[in-house]
């Protein structure tokens, strides 16, 4: 039986993070292992329990999630942070993003989505609340691009296969349903992409998806669920 992933819950609701923790741990795979009600607390908890995985919020009463975000992966740069916030803003979750979370829900979606946004996150995708996925996008796309020539060379560098897996994976298609499309295995398609970032040099799913809208190849109604 495989081990259990070994989850952190950092959030100022003690009634809140007993409500996670009862939905974290309805599934077999996951075990929550720490608790803290404040940044301080959750950092050295984090670095003492080492946890595969970290819930963050964002207002937390000593200093900010974006901060402890940053403070955590100082430390801990492989650590997927799944952020469970109040905010909606599209600011709060492009700035969490930009902080180095890997996932964003609102609390409001916890319920119904925090067990796939557990998934995602600890395969190393980016995860987004379905309700908001569209005009992060579209926000992202409006951010100055620090290396415009070098993308647009990148993207000219290309093979047609790749091209065609980086429009799937900037439109939000899992490995496994680009696989199933394009009539090849997982694996390949992890290789395409993780070719494509590099050519590309981008690090995440998220600027990937930036670029593509920037470049006209998807539309940003492909994120909307």
């Amino acid at each position: 039986m495989d081990q259990k992933k070994r989850i952190l819950i950092i959030d100022d609701h003690p009634l809140f993070r007993e409500g996670i923790k009862t939905i974290i741990q309805s599934d077999s795979r996951y075990e929550v292992i720490g608790e803290a009600g404040n940044a301080s607390q959750g950092l050295k908890l984090a670095r003492k329990l080492k946890p595969d995985l970290a819930v963050v919020d964002i207002s937390l009463p000593d200093i900010s999630g974006f901060d402890l975000i940053q403070d955590m992966l100082k430390y801990s740069p492989d650590i997927p942070i799944l952020v469970l916030s109040m905010h909606s803003k599209v600011d709060y979750i492009v700035k969490a993003f930009q902080a180095g979370a890997s996932g964003y829900l609102t609390k409001e979606s916890a319920t119904d989505m925090l067990i796939r946004g557990i998934e995602h996150t600890l395969k190393g995708d980016y995860f987004m609340d379905t309700s908001v996925s569209q005009q992060v996008v579209k926000k992202l796309a409006q951010l100055p691009d620090k290396k415009p020539v070098a993308i647009v060379k990148g993207y000219d560098a290309l093979t047609p296969r790749e091209q065609e897996v980086m429009v799937l994976v900037a439109s939000g298609m899992s490995s496994q349903n680009i696989a199933d499309k394009l009539f090849i295995s997982p694996k390949t398609v992890e290789n395409h992409r993780s070719r494509i970032m590099h050519k590309l040099d981008v690090s995440n799913i998220i600027d990937l998806a930036r670029h593509a809208v920037k470049l006209g190849l998807i539309d940003l109604d492909l994120w909307k669920k």
